[in-house]
């Protein structure tokens, strides 16, 4: 299973809406970015109070990252669908 993948099932089960959760991965030489991208209702859950949830969530992609020697970061994208 691929770290895009944990992170996806991970969101998931955090939203309202998992049939809008993507994460997308950016691979670079020295780093990899995760866009995840969720519904703007479910922005508040993922960011959790005083950014709790986003930042375990932030742990778990650079400690992925160490054991890959890369550095890993994940950004948060508000989808905008009108």
């Amino acid at each position: 299973m691929e770290m895009s993948e944990i992170i996806a099932n991970l969101i998931k089960r955090l939203v309202l809406k998992p049939e809008e959760v993507e994460v997308i991965e950016n691979q670079g030489e020295q780093t990899c970015v995760f866009e995840v991208k969720v519904a703007k209702e479910d922005m508040g859950r993922v960011i959790g109070k005083k950014g709790r949830v986003i930042e375990a969530l932030r742990t778990i992609v650079s400690a992925f990252g160490v054991k890959k020697r890369k550095r890993c970061l994940l950004q948060l994208i508000e989808e905008d669908k009108d």
